[in-house]
């Protein structure tokens, strides 16, 4: 079956600067591709990608674990040498900016210097300075991509839970696009339509919708298609029949608009304690923590390994 092509309810324009980071992402591609590959700009890590790769989390929904993997998928790549650029969109909540600062604040008080990505608020902008027509938030996103994209080997973006102008902007930016989701036909819902007797698709919804318009700009400036993960997080002990209705949907729908689909994490305390502190997964045994690598962990840190594995960023090589 050839891939659907959504209904055009998801379109959507992007104003002069953010059409701007389009257009010079392409041309930094166009130049790098024509320089010797062993060149590195000194401030990138060595066999990283040569343009900043803009990583994009984000779901349409609250609470399906955008932060969390935000911002384990962040600090794996800071552990592994890359230098990685993090903005939080959700202008309201700031749950990665949050997570952040806490991260930054236990190093400071228990004297750790523990990896971080570097995190940037976005710039606010005089509306009198915007050319007409601009649109302040293409404008305030454009900046902040822009002040981290010289020095970094990747930005990761935190989208809000929900459908913002920002987010519409980023995500047409993203070279690698994380959806997570909770398995249940709630959160299905948002990329696709079910018929509730016999679980075929009858076309996608509104958060695909808005991400085939995101391709249809990025085709337009020239760029590689978006690389889209949804992750099935949260795979707990439902009953297996409904599990498997999902799963079908899921692996039907990748075919036809096009997506990679991977197990997320499961359902587990240790990521509602690490927030206070701003610590994830893999900093536990750095800090001392007791039983940081008893059965629970271990496993976590496993998923996280094999998520890492499944997005298969450019020139990354683990080391955790």
């Amino acid at each position: 079956m050839g891939r659907h092509n959504p209904r055009a309810t998801g379109a959507f324009d992007l104003s002069p600067s953010a059409q701007l980071v389009l257009r010079r992402a392409n041309q930094q591609r166009h130049i790098y591709a024509k320089r010797n590959t062993g060149v590195q700009k000194d401030t990138r890590r060595q066999g990283g990608p040569n343009v900043a790769h803009i990583i994009i989390v984000g779901n349409e929904k609250g609470g399906a674990g955008k932060s969390t993997v935000s911002m384990h998928v962040a600090t794996a790549l800071s552990r592994s040498g890359y230098r990685v650029g993090a903005l939080d969109l959700d202008l309201r909540q700031k749950t990665m900016g949050r997570y952040l600062e806490n991260r930054l604040a236990f190093c400071l008080r228990e004297g750790f210097d523990l990896p971080t990505p570097e995190y940037r608020e976005l710039p606010d902008i005089d509306p009198k300075d915007l050319a007409e027509g601009e649109n302040i938030y293409d404008r305030r996103l454009s900046m902040a991509v822009s002040s981290l994209e010289e020095s970094c080997d990747f930005i990761l973006i935190d989208c809000p839970g929900s459908h913002t102008r920002l987010s519409q902007v980023a995500h047409s930016l993203a070279d690698t696009l994380i959806t997570p989701m909770n398995d249940s036909f709630i959160d299905f819902d948002l990329l696709a339509r079910v018929d509730p007797e016999t679980n075929k698709i009858l076309g996608p919804s509104v958060y695909a919708e808005m991400v085939w318009s995101a391709r249809q700009l990025r085709a337009t400036a020239g760029l590689k298609p978006i690389d889209w993960v949804v992750l099935r997080n949260r795979l707990g002990a439902q009953n297996m029949h409904n599990k498997k209705k999902i799963g079908d949907a899921m692996e039907d729908l990748s075919k036809r608009i096009g997506f990679r689909v991977s197990p997320g994490f499961s359902e587990r305390v240790i990521f509602r304690e690490l927030f206070p502190r701003g610590l994830t997964l893999l900093d536990l045994k750095e800090i001392g923590v007791k039983n940081a690598l008893n059965i629970s962990n271990v496993a976590a840190r496993q998923e996280l390994r094999d998520l890492m594995k499944t997005l298969d960023l450019p020139g990354v090589e683990l080391n955790f």
